[in-house]
């Protein structure tokens, strides 16, 4: 079953599979195709793949020491996000599902064309409507979100400390640390 298994995986690429999808393709109970995908996962320890488990689908991947490599085959420069995508990124990402206007008032700014190309990268999808007036469309993060950041869920993202005092832009943070502590220059 390893080898039927490696070859679904390969076939599908980036999409994966999720358990589900496995057992009824290969008509055999979860818990056998668990053990098995555990033995094909055992099976990659010294090769520069991977099975990985992003989102709820199971994905042949690179080996992330390999990470150099497989850039400069693909010079994938259009893949690397600008801080405006990763800002509206992590709103969605901690808010889903969310409005583009409230994406739009934590940003201060219009985030339209910045979720069109999220939307157009796949890293983020519609979630449906909003019951607020107007019924606004509600957006969230995809399974490719996932991959991206080589998260497993939502559950893996960083904790936000919600008591962050915000520094004004122009307050010197050195000297604040220094007033904070009594100590004089």
């Amino acid at each position: 079953m390893n080898n039927v298994l490696e070859a679904l995986l390969f076939a599908v690429g980036e999409e994966g599979l999720s358990l589900l999808e496995l057992s009824d393709i290969l008509d055999e109970d979860e818990e056998k195709i668990k053990i098995e995908l555990k033995k094909l996962s055992e099976t990659y320890k010294d090769r520069g793949i991977q099975l990985k488990v992003l989102g709820n689908k199971y994905k042949l991947a690179t080996k992330e020491e390999y990470k150099e490599y497989i850039s400069k085959l693909t010079d994938v420069v259009s893949n690397n996000l600008s801080k405006s995508a990763l800002e509206t990124l992590a709103i969605i990402a901690y808010n889903e599902p969310v409005t583009r206007m409230r994406i739009d008032e934590i940003r201060g700014v219009n985030s339209s064309q910045m979720i069109r190309n999220l939307i157009s990268k796949g890293f983020i999808e519609d979630a449906g409507k909003s019951d607020l007036p107007g019924k606004p469309m509600l957006y969230k993060t995809t399974n490719q979100f996932l991959d991206y950041f080589n998260l497993s869920s939502k559950n893996d993202l960083p904790q936000i400390n919600e008591n962050i005092e915000v520094l004004d832009e122009n307050e010197d943070l050195f000297l604040t640390r220094y007033k904070e502590e009594g100590k004089e220059l």
